[in-house]
C-alpha cells in the first residue's frame, strides 16, 4: 500500500514544478514592501480573532492594512469600519483567491476556519507572498508539512499564530530552566479547562446569506445542523480539530518551547468522550492526551464541563485553568498567559516571570518580513507543524479508539507519573455533571507511532487494518478545485 506522505524529494520535485507553472513570478523574490516601505497586509477572515488582528497590524509600525476578506458579507463590512480613521480603503472581497491573485498585497494574515488554513497558506506562498497564519496552522499532519516545505522552498516568511512563544516573560522561564536552576525535567502537564456549553441540534440547512459552497472549500458541502455557523464549526471534524486545536494547541506549544520537546513525539494515544450534552457537535469536551517525548512524557488535558452542574466555573491544577506545569528535580513551573511562576517542591513561589501574552507577535511578524530572516520569527512555521501535529495525533488516536473500562484507561495513562491521578480528576468531573461511566465510557484510542525523524505514522499498536484508516486522517481530503494542486 502507498503512503499518504510523498518523500521530501518528490514534494520538493513537483512543488517546484507546480510553482514554476502557476506562479511563474517566484523566480525572481520581491522585496516586501509598498513604496514608503510599509508591509501591505490583507487579512482573510474576520471573526473575533481577524477583527483582533486588525486592529492590531492597524496600529502597527511598517505595516498598512491593505485588504480585508472574509466570505461573510456582514462581517466584512463590519470589519472595514474598523478603519474608516485610518486614511486609506483597503480593498475588501468575499473570495479569498482573489487577496492571492493581487500583486499589490505583500503578506497575509490567515484566521479562516481551520480547514481554510493551510491551503490558503500554500496558494500564497506560490504568488510570492508572506503569512502569518493562526492556529492550528493545518487540518492535517499532511497539510502542515506541505505548508512547512513550500515555505522553504520559495524563501517565504511564515509565522506561526502561536503567539505565547513571543512572551518575553516564557522565553526568559526558558533559558532559566535549561540552566538547571529546578534541576531535572521529569515530566510536563498541559491542560485547558474552558467551559463550552452545548450547541444544540437542529434541522440540516444551507445557510443563504453567503456563497456556502466558498465557505466550505476543501471541505465536503454538507448541509449545517448546528443554528450557528460561526464558531461551532471547531466542533465538527470537517472544519475543526476540537478543543485540543482550538485551545490546547497554545499551551502545547508554549510547552515545547520552554521544556525543549524538540521534533514530533516518538507515539500519541488518547482518551475521552462528548459528555453531559445532546447536541450535534463531533469532538469530545473532555480528552486527555499523551505525546511520548523522550525524556518528557507529556499530558495534555482539555475539559469543557464545569466544577458543579450549572455552574460556569472550571477546576484547576496548582492554580492554573489553561497553561502547563513542568515538574523538575527541586521544583516546577506553571504559566502561560503573562508568563509564568518557579516554585519550590512545597509550592512557595521562587521566582516570578512576568510577560505580555505575546503582544509583540505581531511586530515579531512584520520585523521577520522585513529583514527576510526566518531565523528572527519566534514561532517559525517548522515549529507550529510540529505542535499542531501533536493536535493531531490526539484527535486521530481518539477517533480510531473505542469505549473502554475505567481500568484499562488507568492502564492506558501508566506511562506518565501523573496519569492515574489526572485520569482520577477527569473520572470525578464527569460523574459530578451526571455521566456513569459504565453507561457511556471514555472511548481509548490506540498509541500511534511516529517514524523517526518524520511526521509519518509508522504503526498503529495491536491492529495493523487500523494504519491505512489513521493514515488516511493524516493525510486528510480536499474537494476538486481547492486543493494543493490547484492555483488561486
Amino acid at each position: 500500500m502507498k503512503p499518504p506522505f510523498l518523500s521530501r524529494r518528490q514534494f520538493l520535485q513537483r512543488s517546484a514544478i507546480a510553482g514554476a507553472l502557476t506562479f511563474p513570478m517566484l523566480r525572481t523574490a520581491r522585496a516586501a514592501g509598498s513604496a514608503n516601505g510599509d508591509v501591505r497586509v490583507a487579512i482573510i477572515g474576520l471573526g473575533n480573532k481577524g477583527k483582533g488582528h486588525v486592529r492590531k497590524f492597524k496600529e502597527l509600525a511598517g505595516a498598512r492594512v491593505a485588504a480585508l476578506c472574509d466570505v461573510d458579507p456582514q462581517r466584512l463590512a463590519e470589519a472595514a469600519k474598523l478603519l474608516d480613521d485610518s486614511g486609506t480603503k483597503p480593498y475588501t472581497t468575499t473570495d479569498a483567491r482573489r487577496i492571492i491573485e493581487r500583486k499589490d498585497i505583500d503578506a497575509v494574515v490567515i484566521a479562516t476556519p481551520n480547514h481554510w488554513h493551510a491551503l490558503l497558506g500554500v496558494w500564497a506562498i506560490r504568488s510570492g507572498k508572506d503569512v502569518y497564519v493562526e492556529k492550528p496552522v493545518s487540518h492535517s499532519i499532511w497539510e502542515g508539512a506541505q505548508l512547512t516545505a513550500e515555505a522553504k522552498q520559495h524563501r517565504r516568511i511564515v509565522q506561526a499564530g502561536t503567539q505565547y512563544r513571543s512572551d518575553e516573560g516564557l522565553l526568559a522561564a526558558a533559558e532559566w530552566l535549561r540552566a538547571g536552576n529546578l534541576g531535572a525535567l521529569q515530566w510536563a502537564h498541559v491542560l485547558w479547562y474552558e467551559y463550552r456549553p452545548g450547541i444544540g441540534r437542529v434541522a440540516p440547512h444551507i445557510p443563504d446569506w453567503l456563497d456556502y459552497d466558498l465557505y466550505c472549500g476543501p471541505a465536503p458541502v454538507e448541509p449545517l445542523t448546528r443554528s450557528r455557523l460561526h464558531y461551532d464549526w471547531h466542533w465538527f471534524w470537517s472544519t475543526g480539530d476540537g478543543d485540543l486545536g482550538n485551545s490546547g494547541i497554545h499551551a502545547i506549544d508554549a510547552c515545547r518551547m520552554v521544556s525543549g520537546a524538540a521534533g514530533m513525539p516518538r507515539r500519541a494515544r488518547c482518551l475521552g468522550g462528548r459528555f453531559a450534552v445532546d447536541d450535534a457537535a463531533q469532538t469530545p469536551n473532555t480528552q486527555l492526551t499523551l505525546l511520548d517525548y523522550p525524556g518528557i512524557p507529556m499530558l495534555v488535558e482539555n475539559r469543557n464541563l464545569p466544577a458543579k452542574p450549572g455552574m460556569k466555573a472550571m477546576d484547576s491544577f496548582r492554580g492554573l485553568r489553561d497553561g502547563f506545569v513542568l515538574q523538575y528535580a527541586d521544583g516546577y513551573f506553571g504559566g502561560l498567559r503573562g508568563g509564568g511562576n518557579a516554585y519550590d517542591n512545597a509550592g512557595k513561589k521562587i521566582k516570578a516571570f512576568p510577560g505580555d501574552s505575546g503582544g509583540g507577535h505581531a511586530a515579531n511578524f512584520i520585523a521577520a518580513v522585513k529583514s527576510r530572516r526566518t531565523s528572527d520569527l519566534r514561532a517559525p512555521i517548522a515549529e507550529g507543524h510540529i505542535s499542531t501535529s501533536g493536535c493531531h495525533l490526539g484527535n486521530i488516536s481518539w477517533r480510531l479508539g473505542q469505549p473502554a473500562t475505567v481500568a484499562a484507561c488507568r492502564e492506558a495513562v501508566s506511562l506518565h507519573p501523573r496519569g492515574g491521578e489526572t485520569l482520577a480528576g477527569l473520572e470525578q468531573n464527569v460523574a459530578i455533571n451526571g455521566v456513569d461511566l459504565k453507561q457511556q465510557p471514555f472511548v481509548l484510542g490506540p498509541w500511534l507511532e511516529i517514524a523517526s525523524g518524520t511526521d509519518e505514522i509508522r504503526a498503529v499498536e495491536g491492529d495493523r487494518n487500523l494504519l491505512e484508516a489513521a493514515r488516511r486522517l493524516a493525510r486528510g481530503s480536499h474537494r476538486p478545485g481547492y486543493d494543493f494542486r490547484a492555483s488561486a
